[in-house]
């Protein structure tokens, strides 16, 4: 992740200079809180239970203690990596999307996974932050689904949702992955705790793994 891009936009944009995507040594990920009603903070122990995971399978130095950003706050810029999910309805301003298309062209990556019933909604709110974009379905041969961990057949499917395959799609700004959602598929519950939803461990570890490979990605652009 190209920071001083980030920092181009800290200062031009007037944001005070913050280094808030360390704290104390450690990278921060962070969860993002939008409007509209649909449920942002389902699964809290998913992030906590990723950053873990890439710490011990990637050597990352992620902080498992992850905070909560709003779409529109200029803190959104402190984090080279953002999680949405939800069931429902999701509803950006226009200042929001504004702010997140600044996040996403400086460098910043947002992942979004669908926990059921948010696709109508993302796809709306997402064409007002790149109205010129349309979500691709990435080919099993991208890059993303082949970091330490191999997915041949791309995105895993975790829960059955409304039992169709699971779809891997991204948005690309001038030939750069900034997002990358998650259908059909379900990671954010795959990475809860294992009692949350008692899914068989080759299910979880399924879906750690692929979370990784989206960390690993986001990071090494």
């Amino acid at each position: 992740m190209n920071f001083r891009i980030l920092l181009i936009v800290w200062i031009f944009c007037g944001v005070p200079f913050s280094v808030g995507f360390m704290e104390n040594g450690k990278t921060q990920i962070a969860l993002l809180k939008y409007s509209g009603g649909g449920d942002w903070y389902s699964n809290p122990t998913s992030l906590t239970n990723l950053a873990l995971f890439c710490n011990d399978e990637l050597k990352t130095n992620i902080d498992p203690r992850y905070p909560t950003v709003e779409v529109g706050s200029a803190e959104l810029f402190n984090y080279p990596f953002v999680h949405m999910t939800g069931h429902g309805n999701v509803v950006f301003s226009a200042s929001d999307a504004s702010n997140l298309r600044n996040y996403l062209i400086a460098g910043g990556f947002l992942h979004i996974d669908d926990n059921y019933g948010m696709d109508p909604f993302i796809r709306t709110s997402m064409k007002q932050v790149f109205p010129e974009l349309d979500f691709i379905e990435l080919p099993f041969e991208h890059e993303i689904y082949h970091q330490k961990f191999n997915f041949p057949n791309g995105l895993p499917k975790i829960h059955k949702h409304d039992d169709q395959p699971s779809q891997g799609f991204g948005l690309l700004w001038e030939g750069r992955l900034v997002c990358f959602y998650s259908f059909e598929s379900d990671l954010g519950d795959g990475w809860e705790d294992p009692e949350v939803h008692n899914d068989p461990p080759e299910k979880r570890l399924a879906a750690l793994r692929m979370g990784a490979n989206i960390i690993q990605y986001a990071f090494s652009l």
